[in-house]
This record gives C-alpha cells, structure tokens and sequence, in this order.
C-alpha cells in the first residue's frame, strides 16, 4: 500500500491540474484503486519516486492549473516533469523539501514569479530545466553551489541579474540564452560541453573564461555586449559552429591552426587586422561588418571556386583587394559579398539586403582607418 503521506499529497496534486482539451492524462487516477498504478507515477516499495505529469507524447496537449505546495510532501521523490502545458502560476518553496530529487523538469509553460533560493537545498540535483516560461528575478547563487548538476537549462523566461558562479565539476550544459542577464561570466567549470548565452547584455572579457573551456561542442555568445579579444585556442575547439557575432569584440583574429570548424560567425563587432588565412577552411565564414584590413589571401578564392567555401561575408569591412579574375564564374552553391570596402569590386555578386546599396566606402574613411 502507497504511504499515506504521498496518497494525500497525490489527492491535492490531481485537485490542483486539469487536462487541456485533448488531454485524457487523468483518465486513470482513481483513486479508489492503487495511485502506483496511475499513469505517470512511479514507486518503489511504498513511495512515489518518479512524477510525471501529463501526457510525454509529442504534440499533445498538457496540463493547466498550479502547482500544489503538497507536492514537497513526495519525499522519496527522484524525478518531476511537466509536459508543455498552460501550468501558471509560481514554483511552491515547498520544492526544497525534495531532497532525494535529480531531476526537475518544468519547461514550455507559464510559470512566473522567482526562482526559489531555497532549491540550492536540493543537494542531489542534475537537472533543472526551467526553460521557455516566464520567470523572472535572478538565478540564485545557491543554484551554483549544488554540487551533482549537470543541466542547467533556463533559456527563454525573463531572468535578469549576473550569472552566478558553478561549482559542479560535471556541468555538461549551461543554457540561458534569451533573458536579460547582465554582468560577466563568472569562472566555469572545464567539464562544459555545451555553452549558450545569446540574447541577454552580458558584458566585459570572456578570453580567460573560454581558455578553459576545451571540451566544448557548442557555443553561442551572440547578441550580447562582450568585449575584448578572443582566445585563439577557441578555434581548435570540437564544435561545429562559433557563433560570437553582434558583440563589442575587438582585436585580431589569429588562429594557430587551419580552422575545421564548418561555421564561424564573428560579424558586427570590431575586430581588426589582416584576414587569416587559416580561416579559408571554414565552410560558411561571416567576418562582415567588423574592421579588418589589407588584402584577403589567394587561398580564400581558390577554395571558393573550388565550391569547398559556401559563404563568404567580408562587407562592411576595410579591405584593400582580392586577387580574382573578373570573367571567373562562382560556383551557384557559393555566396560572396565584398561590398562597402576599401576596394573597387572585382567581380558584382549578390548581396544580402542589410549590406545596403553602396558598392564602396567612402575613399575619406579609408584614408582615415589607413592613418
């Protein structure tokens, strides 16, 4: 028999939750029979230790309604999701009371309210994955004292404050892009493998940061205010796209190596200096609107009319030429744009729209950037 601690607490769960039209999650919570047997629980010996709630199947509709206090009274508790749904309303304190769970899973929703401090008490946690709903307030330092995380996913809620430090050395993933965080990135663990920080107005340095960062496989620092230069030890990291674009970066851009990252997007930013021919590897490379200078190296055009460089974005920069013949054709899967340099334009290629219409700078600026 279920305990009758978790039996009660179940009760004023399935009061608190209505299936959305199209949703029969709750066909089967009679509780004149045994709850282990309801759909999404899970017990073991006489305590609910896994909670799931709503239907898990893609496209189906979920749950409304708040999320009882008396959930916290679950005390085996290891496991609690909520499908995407229309659940409001704020995350019960009483969440701290669950200190066997490790993972927590309520995303897709529209919880509000804070974060509570008081899940920093959650000392077994790995997951947390409060994502696409509209919370608001700071990530509590208390987040990043836990000592067994491994998901932080918090990305599209509205959570604004600084990025507090991690201290779990199996932190795989860090996922707050779109909210309004502020500040610099703290200290990370070497463990991270994947890091998304776009659309927020963090600021300041991030070399030292990434220096350590060499198990990276994804990273996306766009849409923020970083400044500074960037480490040349990122480009040899095991990811598949860079994305740094719409920063404040400045300083060369250098790497050691041929760069085999597919995608490098390092746009709308201040970054100066020669184009490096190491870059000529990457498949799709935006550099535009930035302030490069001097001659883009021949072995940029010899991978591109070989097909082996899709994109090729150098507008809005402050380039002196590029050694290709005017009659060469470019292959049809490659897109060049050269426009708005320092430079007449050897071939005419098709622009993006945001590249504007003039074909050159104005020669006053380059002899100015020149100077």
């Amino acid at each position: 028999m279920l305990d009758p601690i978790d039996f009660l607490a179940l009760q004023s769960i399935r009061k608190s939750f209505s299936d959305l039209p199209g949703s029969n999650y709750f066909a089967s919570w009679d509780f004149t029979s045994d709850p282990c047997n309801f759909a999404g629980i899970y017990c073991e010996e006489n305590k609910v230790i896994a909670l799931n709630l709503g239907d898990p199947r893609a496209g189906s509709p979920g749950l409304s309604g708040r999320i009882d206090p008396a959930i916290g009274k679950l005390t085996a508790l290891a496991e609690l999701t909520i499908v995407p749904g229309r659940v409001i309303g704020s995350l019960p304190h009483t969440l701290s009371q669950l200190k066997n769970l490790r993972f927590l899973a309520i995303s897709r929703n529209f919880i509000s309210g804070e974060i509570p401090a008081t899940l920093g008490q959650l000392r077994r946690l790995q997951t947390l994955d409060l994502s696409f709903n509209l919370i608001g307030g700071s990530i509590p330092f208390s987040i990043g004292t836990l000592p067994a995380l491994s998901n932080v996913i918090l990305c599209h809620n509205r959570i604004s404050g600084s990025v507090p430090p991690f201290v779990s050395q199996t932190l795989t993933r860090l996922d707050i892009k779109h909210n309004d965080l502020s500040g610099a990135i703290p200290t990370l663990p070497p463990s991270l493998q994947y890091l998304s920080l776009s659309w927020n107005r963090l600021t300041g340095p991030v070399d030292r940061v990434l220096s350590r960062l060499n198990q990276l496989n994804y990273i996306d620092l766009s849409m923020n205010q970083f400044t500074g230069r960037i480490p040349s030890s990122l480009f040899s990291f095991p990811i598949s796209n860079l994305q740094l674009q719409r920063n404040q970066f400045s300083g060369p851009v250098q790497p050691v190596d041929q760069v085999t990252i597919p995608t490098v997007d390092l746009s709308y930013n201040r970054f100066s200096g020669s184009v490096s021919p190491m870059l000529s590897t990457v498949q799709n490379l935006y550099l535009n609107n930035n302030r490069f200078t001097g001659q883009v190296p021949g072995c940029f055009v010899d991978r591109l009319l070989a097909a082996s460089i899709q994109v090729l974005y150098l507008q809005h920069n402050y380039l002196t030429g590029i050694e290709i013949n005017p009659t060469v054709e470019i292959p049809v899967s490659s897109s060049l744009c050269l426009q708005y340099n320092c430079m007449v334009l050897p071939v005419q290629t098709p622009c993006p729209l945001k590249a504007g219409k003039q074909k050159t700078r104005p020669t006053q600026q380059c002899i100015v950037w020149k100077g």
